[in-house]
């Protein structure tokens, strides 16, 4: 639905004034940049959406015929930006439908739970979880209204309604979203069943897995059993470090023939260390007998990035690195509920020293790409856009989690572009769970970017020309580049 224009008369001036239409948000106010944002839109508002880096689970597409269930099912379960927010003041978990570890009662009744939704969605006011919502719900539900306690009922049963239709089926809406790829996260032992299905399907949507390794590499409590499956998968009886880096080139080799691009990898810091294979050895035979220390889990992970490196290098897929998250900082939801309640908190970190033995191996090598994703902010413009601006091998991911929001964006498009240049960045993702929400996520990203390179044309930092470019590189060749998408 297109919007006219709407007049507001100011209180303080009591004069009438033009204010921004619906279609003009995430622009500037300012007359001048809101006109070249809007043309910069214009260009890439019906661009194919390249979606290299994400959580969507492959069951949903792996068949023609998904159930998706209730609308709780599909925007409040799985996405704890949300339900984090209401443990933030306090409402039980129990009361959001959020299964418990021990398999103690929760509320059952969805309507009931939406109702809690939208009698608190006042919590989000302001918060990118909002603007989520509300893009995802005008443009994949054609719902206008906000959420609020009188509605909530009406809108369940809207969304209710058009989940059972056949346009709503996943692969439908793969379609109509203009999905051009769509890239999964999945364990390094993970069987990939779903992948094929899709491959052996007369479907022609491109859906690819990603290597993600940390639980055969970051030293945790149930190692031991992650390698028995990681020995299991590959068909390598993995007793040593020797066998088990053997294992796992095995399955790197099994996820590229199934279509994968890249791998993911999350740690607490970037620290990045050689070790010799009998140190190794020796910190991998502590780890299967549950001994190995604080230590050993450092210098291991740090060991095992450069390892991984070391592969891309020679099998050519794209490495991602997640920097800087606490996991599970809140012990009591750990024991109740599990990894991934929101409770993990961003960490301060720091790249120049850290990542330096991995670039002094690979830092220059062309055939490597190491994209870099970081939550402490303060590194954007003081390390990270430095180091990409100067090695070959690195490119910066996008704004991510907590700073995956309007101004997070901006900030970062301000911190790094003067160094590093939009050219040595990978582009958007939008690394989310929920589905439904891929296109509200590019959407946010392709207006800020828009408005924030009208800034540079109205300061004549650049030229339209360069504006005209840059916008579709910002909002979709750059993914398909670093992602090595093209073929």
């Amino acid at each position: 639905m297109v919007r006219s224009s709407c007049v507001r008369t100011t209180a303080v001036e009591g004069k009438k004034t033009m204010v921004s239409t619906e279609e003009d948000r995430y622009f500037s106010p300012e007359p001048t940049q809101r006109q070249v944002a809007r043309r910069l839109y214009e260009r890439v508002k019906n661009l194919s959406l390249v979606c290299p880096h994400g959580h969507v689970d492959p069951r949903l597409l792996a068949t023609s015929q998904y159930e998706w269930g209730t609308p709780v099912d599909v925007l409040i379960i799985p996405d704890h930006y949300i339900f984090r927010m209401f443990y933030a003041q306090g409402i039980a978990l129990e009361a959001l439908g959020i299964p418990r570890k021990d398999g103690a009662a929760v509320e059952k009744d969805h309507r009931k739970i939406w109702q809690t939704v939208c009698d608190h969605w006042y919590l989000f006011r302001g918060t990118p979880t909002s603007l989520w919502l509300r893009e995802e719900l005008r443009s994949t539900f054609g719902i206008e209204k906000k959420l609020n306690s009188a509605n909530a009922q009406s809108i369940y049963d809207e969304i209710l309604e058009q989940l059972q239709r056949p346009e709503f089926q996943p692969r439908a809406l793969f379609e109509r979203f203009r999905i051009e790829v769509l890239a999964t996260t999945d364990a390094a032992t993970s069987d990939l069943k779903d992948h094929q299905r899709i491959r052996a399907s007369d479907w022609s949507g491109r859906v690819i897995p990603t290597f993600r390794p940390d639980a055969v590499v970051n030293i945790q409590a149930g190692f031991a059993e992650q390698i028995q499956q990681l020995s299991y998968v590959s068909g390598i009886s993995v007793v040593d470090y020797t066998s088990y880096i053997a294992a796992l080139e095995q399955r790197r080799r099994f996820f590229k023939e199934i279509g994968a691009k890249a791998t993911d990898h999350a740690a607490l810091t970037a620290h990045t260390e050689q070790i010799s294979k009998h140190e190794a050895d020796a910190i991998f035979q502590r780890a299967l007998q549950g001994t190995a220390d604080q230590e050993d889990v450092r210098r291991f992970t740090g060991h095992m990035l450069i390892e991984m490196a070391r592969m891309s290098v020679e099998d050519g897929l794209v490495m991602q690195l997640h920097v800087g998250s606490f996991r599970d900082h809140n012990p009591a939801l750990f024991t109740d509920y599990g990894r991934d309640m929101g409770a993990d908190i961003p960490t301060a970190s720091e790249f120049t020293r850290n990542l330096k033995p991995l670039l002094d191996l690979f830092g220059r090598e062309r055939d490597l790409t190491l994209i870099l994703f970081n939550l402490d902010e303060t590194t954007y413009s003081r390390e990270l856009a430095p180091l990409a601006g100067h090695y070959p091998a690195l490119r910066l991911g996008p704004p991510w989690w907590f700073f995956d929001s309007a101004l997070g964006m901006r900030r970062f498009l301000d911190a790094v572009s003067e160094t590093a240049g939009i050219y040595n960045l990978a582009g958007f993702n939008d690394d989310t769970r929920a589905y439904p929400s891929i296109p509200a996520r590019h959407e946010l990203w392709r207006r800020v970017c828009a408005d924030w390179l009208a800034g540079q044309v109205v300061h004549n930092i650049i030229d339209e020309d360069d504006a005209d470019e840059m916008i579709v590189d910002l909002s979709y060749r750059l993914a398909k580049q670093a992602y090595k998408l093209e073929a």
